[in-house]
């Protein structure tokens, strides 16, 4: 049980922060308090809705960005706790916030967005206890003695961003003794706190600092600084100027006919300005309540030419701690797992988003869905999904039909795709309520996430069984599908050469095995006997509809292949052999170019090396021209693009309306990296026992990947040195590992360092 909470929801009067149409003022509020003598210890809980930044006695309290994050607020409201203990002092205290719109009343959505989602308010909510050494105790808290006042932050958007009158800080409101006596009284907000939960997750932090690449003048004579990665956060600048004068930040991800590229970023301005003070010693700023995707920064009003040393790119992401690494003698390969991390590092925002530089930042379901294998092994992600999950479950719930939404946390958004009313089924989007889950299981061994997940998991399953009927096959009418394939029209990102259908009902009957192998490892053996049941039924009407024979199937196409084989819809021996064959045709068909979208991506390399075409593979993932992963790295890009072409060959950007050039689902091919190019993967939940199959290839001379598991460090990597493979194996503690080599009978073994050799003839190179 957590205490109650005695602190009321504050809200800045009217007056203070006028309603306005366009991006919202931040408000200061503040207050006072008296603090005996001998103080033991103080922890600060508090929380907003909107964001805020708290000073206790002119300090800032921890190390946040964004709070208190964005949850489902109806349903999971997050409070932070601190520490303050430092900061309060023996007599009069004094502590005050910055609070702005954030996730809670700002823009959210595409076309444009949508305001005030959760409520027309902005509040602080905050509680101090205080204990003294004789085991007294005093509690403060936010209540009708606050006062608010105008601030330096004249507007504050996510998507807009911000805009900074440094004339008019004032400096000391949150030290005691500050006059506000020109301020209004704050109104006090009715608040349901039974939603409240404490943090669940790691914030959202300042993780890296960046300093730009370059600084060129446009065709145009604009002043644009190059921070030689695409990445997410603000810039921060240290200037001298004369009062009055505004320096106006503008971002962008990519450069078009070399100026500043805008049009991917829709409606979000994504611009910030400043305004100085005057100070002849000079002066810094940084945003507090906004963010941007950007690579570009184009900079006006700045006093002379901007040295690049005064100027900072900050990265924020949610904090999560670095657990796998890959690398091998491809700089290329290398790039595109880079590309990848800095992908998860901008997306992974306290919600897992699709991108993170326009009027969007959605956490869609299909992304993490399929990204989610490559996001556990490259960091701990464990909270931060389990976080996550429980905002799904909670938005399921509030639907009558028990559908999972296709992002969350859940909101109301007018679409640029036309979806259907209300909350539409969409296969391998409200999957990942099973299939995420469960990849956590794999990767950390909890089985607390499924217990908490099974209603969630099997309200979906049973939604889709309903909506199918004793045909077992589902799709029909709008689906995303596999979504962005390369040949889908710019203006038209869902028309794919796979069938809705064909995609939906593979995704039933992966989800309905999922489901009953959960069953099974929570002890429910009915329901584990009932989905097990159901999984087979929909396989068999899988095969009934589209299963040509012998392997083949009714849609020639790579995402068809991809699924049936992976998703195990074809057992048969000589059926997968076929399929394997027929696939690896498919590709090769193609020039070996990629002709998947985000669904069939994570399965295709896979599907083929499953099948005995580990060359195909290889060069199905070496394949430089477009559409390809390695097309992005050669046009220079820095993160995975959303489409195979978001730039076009000739350097100018895609026209469709979906053109980011940070989200990752197409990343979702470094878990392939990592557990086949490399050769590391759990074979048990938990990696209690590894598996070390490396499958090298494509040129390759060597390759490694690490990672920490929930036993320690686990290495594998290999060389191939004249002709003979070397395999490097480090098992933790308390591990087994089965190594299978090429052409080799596998081995088991226990923790330590070990090495294998094993020939490797040269033309197998």
């Amino acid at each position: 049980m957590h205490p109650r909470w005695t602190a009321r929801v504050i809200s800045p009067h009217p007056a203070a922060s006028p309603p306005a149409d366009g991006p919202r003022p931040a408000t200061l509020l503040r207050g006072e308090f008296t603090a005996r003598p001998a103080v033991r210890s103080a922890r600060l809980r508090v929380t907003a809705l909107g964001v805020y930044e708290l000073e206790l006695n002119g300090t800032v309290v921890g190390d946040h960005v964004l709070a208190p994050g964005w949850t489902s607020y109806r349903h999971r409201h997050r409070y932070q706790t601190f520490d303050v203990t430092g900061l309060v002092r023996e007599g009069r205290n004094a502590w005050g916030a910055h609070l702005a719109d954030g996730w809670y009343r700002g823009l959210l959505g595409f076309n444009g967005g949508t305001r005030d989602v959760y409520g027309p308010r902005t509040g602080l909510l905050a509680e101090l206890r205080i204990e003294y050494a004789d085991g007294s105790a005093d509690t403060v808290a936010t209540g009708d003695d606050w006062r608010c006042g105008p601030g330096p932050v004249l507007a504050a958007g996510l998507y807009e961003g911000e805009e900074y009158d440094a004339r008019r800080e004032r400096r000391g409101f949150s030290e005691p003794g500050f006059d506000d006596s020109a301020w209004e009284p704050v109104d006090v907000v009715e608040f349901d706190t039974s939603v409240l939960f404490p943090a669940d997750s790691p914030p959202v932090r300042r993780t890296e600092y960046v300093t730009p690449f370059a600084l060129t003048t446009s065709p145009s004579g604009r002043t644009i600084l190059d921070f030689g990665q695409n990445l997410v956060g603000r810039l921060r600048i240290r200037v001298r100027g004369e009062a009055g004068r505004t320096i106006t930040l503008r971002h962008a991800e990519v450069l078009e006919d070399g100026e500043l590229c805008t049009r991917p970023l829709r409606h979000a301005r994504a611009t910030d300005r400043y305004t100085l003070r005057g100070d002849p010693a000079g002066e810094e700023w940084e945003p507090r309540f906004t963010f941007h995707g950007f690579r570009y920064a184009e900079v006006e009003g700045w006093p002379g030419t901007p040295d690049p040393a005064d100027v900072t790119a900050v990265v924020l992401h949610s904090d999560l701690r670095r657990t796998g690494w890959f690398s091998c003698s491809d700089p290329s390969l290398d790039r595109l797992h880079e590309n990848v991390v800095w992908g998860m590092r901008g997306n992974f925002v306290d919600v897992p988003t699709d991108c993170p530089q326009r009027d969007e930042r959605l956490g869609w379901t299909g992304d993490v869905q399929v990204f989610a294998p490559t996001a556990a092994f490259l960091y701990d992600v464990r909270d931060f999904l389990r976080s996550w999950l429980r905002d799904l479950a909670a938005d399921q719930d509030a639907d009558e039909r028990r559908i999972p939404p296709v992002f969350s946390p859940d909101i109301p958004v007018i679409t640029p795709v036309p979806l259907p009313p209300g909350n539409p089924p969409m296969a391998g989007w409200c999957d990942a309520a099973v299939i995420v889950p469960w990849v956590l299981y794999e990767r950390y061994g909890d089985t607390g996430v499924l217990r908490d997940q099974y209603p969630s998991m099997r309200a979906w399953v049973d939604a889709v069984d309903r909506i199918a009927g004793p045909g077992r096959l589902w799709g029909e009418g709008f689906q995303f599908g596999d979504w962005l394939d390369p040949t889908a029209p710019a203006d038209d990102p869902g028309r794919a050469m796979t069938s809705s259908s064909l995609v939906a009902t593979a995704y039933f009957a992966r989800s309905a095995r999922l489901l009953a192998r959960t069953a099974e490892v929570l002890g429910d053996t009915h329901a584990a006997g009932h989905y097990h049941a159901l999984a087979d039924a929909v396989r068999a009407a899988f095969r009934d509809r589209f299963h040509a024979g012998g392997g083949r199937l009714t849609e020639e196409t790579q995402t068809a292949y991809a699924l049936a084989l992976c998703f195990r819809l074809l057992e048969d021996t000589a059926e997968r052999a076929e399929a394997g064959r027929r696939l690896a045709g498919l590709v090769a068909d193609r020039g070996h170019r990629i002709g998947t979208g985000f669904l069939g991506t994570p399965l295709v390399c896979d599907a083929l090396t499953d099948t005995g075409h580990v060359d195909t593979a290889y060069r199905l993932l070496t394949q430089r021209s477009c559409p390809s992963w390695l097309y992005q790295v050669d046009m220079g890009a820095t993160t995975v693009w959303e489409r195979w072409d978001s730039m076009l060959p000739d350097g100018s950007v895609n026209p469709g309306e979906m053109t980011s050039f940070n989200h990752y689902a197409l990343g979702a091919v470094a878990d392939f990296l990592h557990r086949t190019v490399a050769g590391l993967a759990p074979a048990e939940p938990g990696y209690r026992r590894l598996l070390v199959r490396p499958r090298p290839g494509g040129g390759l001379t060597w390759a490694r990947a690490e990672h920490d598991t929930p036993y320690g460090r686990a290495e594998a990597g290999w060389r191939i040195t004249g002709t003979a493979l070397s395999v490097d194996v480090l098992v933790p503690p308390r591990v087994t590992a089965l190594v299978d080599l090429p052409d080799t009978e596998p081995t088991e073994i226990g923790p330590g360092r070990h090495r294998f050799h094993v020939p490797w003839p040269e033309d197998a190179r």
